[in-house]
């Protein structure tokens, strides 16, 4: 279900750079009724559209064109909106306690079950880590003892995990103080991040190993 919302995402976002790209190379006229306008909106205008007698064949076409593009992508947002209530259930019949945690809505929930897939999957949370790209990589140099963030892993599933630390670093008191400490002892925020996303990784494979305590 994940894929399928993946494919459905990237193909919503292929459609509106199309329908943005035939707007600019629209007449005047009918450029102006877009212009300066977001992307919802530009999709209500293209909706309305009429081929308007007298008007050239090619503007005629063009009007269609953009009209079938609006569907699609009121069309594709109806799918994606169905697939994220089905996306949410699932997550939440699996482990609701998930769910619950500051930060974490249910594709990233999701991302991070499958990935996880089944208690004893994996020896350690120190092995989850490595697999999500969360443990973090030895970069000393000289007397400057550092570490960087690891490009390796389910990208996927790092991805799930960096889209939570973003969220807890803006809504998420206790994380905003604790970036504040890190900040005022000299960590940069890529350091930051770092070491919120392997606390992630740690806390979400105890509870999804052990959910119950």
């Amino acid at each position: 279900m994940l894929a399928t919302r993946e494919h459905a995402t990237r193909t919503r976002t292929a459609t509106v750079n199309t329908l943005k790209a035939l707007i600019l190379t629209a007449p005047e006229d009918l450029h102006a009724q877009f212009r300066g306008r977001r992307t919802a909106a530009q999709v209500r205008t293209a909706l309305a559209l009429r081929p308007r007698p007298g008007q050239p064949v090619s503007e005629q076409h063009l009007r269609q064109a953009l009209r079938q593009l609006a569907r699609q992508i009121t069309d594709q947002d109806t799918t994606l909106k169905t697939s994220l209530k089905d996306i949410r259930s699932l997550a939440r019949a699996w482990l609701p306690a998930l769910l619950a945690e500051p930060g974490i809505g249910p594709i990233s929930a999701a991302q991070l079950l499958v990935t996880w897939s089944h208690p004893g999957r994996f020896r350690s949370q120190a092995a989850f880590a490595a697999l999500t790209g969360t443990a973090p990589i030895p970069a000393s140099s000289g007397r400057t003892a550092r570490h960087r963030l690891n490009p390796y892993g389910d990208r996927n599933a790092n991805r799930a995990l960096h889209t939570i630390a973003i969220s807890r670093l803006r809504y998420h008191a206790p994380t905003i103080a604790y970036a504040t400490r890190r900040t005022a002892g000299g960590k940069t925020a890529r350091e930051i991040r770092r070491c919120i996303k392997r606390y992630l990784a740690r806390s979400i494979y105890r509870m999804m190993e052990h959910p119950t305590a």
